[in-house]
């Protein structure tokens, strides 16, 4: 009998049928898997549990210094476990969009970033993931905070991987090089990969500090200089970690942070003429807003990573209890609030009833609460706006005539908490079946065959992602290939490296990041012509 590896608390994956192992080893208590343990709203009740971390940093990040925003500015950062205010944060606009844009077009311009030899740069970046490791829980403490995400997931998961993300660019740095092209004529022909200039950013609220490291990882390894604009629900992260990176470092002007919000500093980001490449993560409408701004502005490139409607497929061979918890998993982590969410389970009709009341039990046994509090797997959401939106797609889904097995209100008396829920019996029309719904809403749909499930599967705007759960290599194989999304997890789900790309098919985006694809994104390729006179071989 083999134990399933866990590879981090960002993945999950089964190699065995054997479920009580499989239960045994992700921590739960044998004692409870007989019944159903409802939620207890004691951890929300409780005071919170006060962070140990200070709010050193709230200002815009320009040219190397902190510095208010020109109009003098704020907005507050809340606690989504409350509502409570964290912070007054710099309000950032178009003029300081500006300042940052001219601090980063001169570093590119002038300054030493660019000249300076791959290795230097590798060296600054592996400096930074140094100290990002030792401050691996003021970093985990700043996002658990600001966006609600539990501290373990954070500590354990998610700051661990930004440092691998950037040792590993650090290690891209020195190995981005031209060919040498052989050409027919008396013709000697090279490539250069040269970066692509200012690259202006724009990341979302849902995992501020991993966006932030997909985003800057890559453009410092090519060369390029930023202007990175953090989502205002979560600014605290990415300023805390940009000061380290100076501290490591980085030369004044290379990365510059301008906290605000989209219409404003985001509208002047996208559209400003002296930024020579755009990156944005968030919304699919969104997106289309922001890809229009750069077309009508410089028509500079844009890299897109939107949103998703992922289908989780349960074959008829699954083991249901492990499908189950791995159908949880893809749609609950992170409060649900994950672009590739398994976000449509497809279950078999042959074992679809059975695994409606396991999914159903699973949610029950979900913990809900503080996401201070050890062993807590779902915190609230971002905001009173997510929350409220949740609520009416659960009160749409009963409209509709899903069935509501569980959850489908609030939480608790405060802050932005929403129990776990779970439909049966939902319908490719309905909006809890197409919408983005962004929370911790499991949609159960029931299928006959693998043409039908590809056809419905296929049948969205989206292509972010895909999860199939089977015993078959043959059915795996087929789905596949099938499947028209850019990332397909075989009985596993969420698992992310820093060497694999990430992006989406149709509406979920354009390009992709992570990986050496990502590479492909800040470099421009140069064409260098020059005439061999008597050469001794072509």
């Amino acid at each position: 009998m083999t134990i399933p590896r866990i590879s981090s608390l960002l993945s999950r994956s089964f190699t065995s049928s054997a479920s009580s192992a499989l239960l045994s080893s992700i921590g739960r208590n044998s004692s409870r898997r007989g019944g159903i343990f409802r939620y207890s709203t004691a951890a929300v009740v409780e005071e919170p549990i006060n962070p140990s971390v200070n709010v050193n940093y709230t200002q815009l990040l320009i040219n190397g210094q902190f510095v208010d925003a020109a109009t003098g500015k704020t907005f507050e950062t809340l606690d989504p476990r409350t509502g409570n205010v964290i912070a007054s944060v710099a309000e950032g606009d178009a003029e300081d969009v500006n300042r940052a844009v001219s601090a980063a077009r001169k570093a590119f311009d002038e300054g030493p970033w660019p000249r300076m030899s791959p290795y230097e740069r590798s060296k600054i970046l592996l400096r930074f993931a140094d100290l990002l490791e030792k401050h691996n829980d003021e970093i985990a403490a700043l996002e658990t905070w600001d966006n609600g995400k539990p501290f373990e997931q954070a500590a354990k998961a998610e700051v661990p991987l930004v440092i691998r993300l950037m040792r590993y660019y650090a290690g891209w740095a020195d190995k981005i090089h031209g060919l040498t092209v052989p050409a027919d004529g008396l013709h000697q022909v090279q490539t250069l990969h040269e970066p692509i200039g200012v690259a202006g950013q724009i990341i979302p609220w849902n995992f501020p500090l991993l966006m932030y490291a997909w985003k800057i990882g890559p453009a410092l390894a090519c060369g390029n200089t930023i202007v990175l604009k953090t989502a205002e629900q979560t600014p605290l992260s990415a300023l805390y970690a940009s000061k380290l990176l100076h501290e490591a470092g980085l030369p004044p002007g290379v990365l510059n942070v301008v906290s605000g919000y989209g219409p404003t500093a985001g509208a002047a980001l996208a559209s400003h003429m002296d930024v020579d490449k755009l990156a944005f993560t968030g919304s699919t409408a969104t997106g289309k807003i922001v890809l229009q701004l750069a077309a009508r502005s410089n028509l500079k490139p844009v890299t897109l990573e939107l949103g998703g409607k992922s289908p989780f497929i349960v074959c008829e061979d699954a083991n249901v209890d492990e499908a189950v918890e791995l159908a949880h998993f893809a749609l609950f982590f992170n409060q649900g609030q994950c672009c590739c969410a398994g976000s449509r389970t497809f279950v078999h009709e042959s074992i679809y009833d059975e695994f409606v009341e396991k999914a159903k039990a699973r949610a029950l046994r979900r913990t809900v609460g503080d996401p201070f509090k050890a062993g807590i797997e779902q915190g609230p959401q971002i905001d009173s706006d997510q929350f409220e939106k949740i609520l009416r797609y659960i009160r749409s889904g009963v409209e509709n005539g899903a069935t509501l097995e569980t959850g489908g209100e609030r939480f608790g008396k405060e802050g932005f908490f929403i129990k776990p829920t779970v439909f049966s019996n939902v319908q490719d029309g309905m909006l809890i079946a197409q919408d983005e719904i962004f929370g911790p809403v499991q949609s159960i749909l029931k299928f006959k065959d693998l043409g039908e499930v590809i056809r419905r599967a296929n049948a969205t705007s989206y292509g972010l992602a895909a999860g199939v759960f089977t015993q078959n290599l043959d059915t795996a194989n087929t789905l596949t290939r099938a499947l028209k999304v850019g990332t397909v997890w075989i009985n596993c789900f969420d698992v992310f490296d820093a060497a694999i790309p990430f992006g989406g098919y149709k509406m979920s985006g354009h390009g992709r990041e992570k990986g050496i694809y990502s590479l492909q994104n800040y470099l421009q390729v140069k064409a260098v012509i020059t005439p061999l006179k008597n050469p001794a071989w072509l």
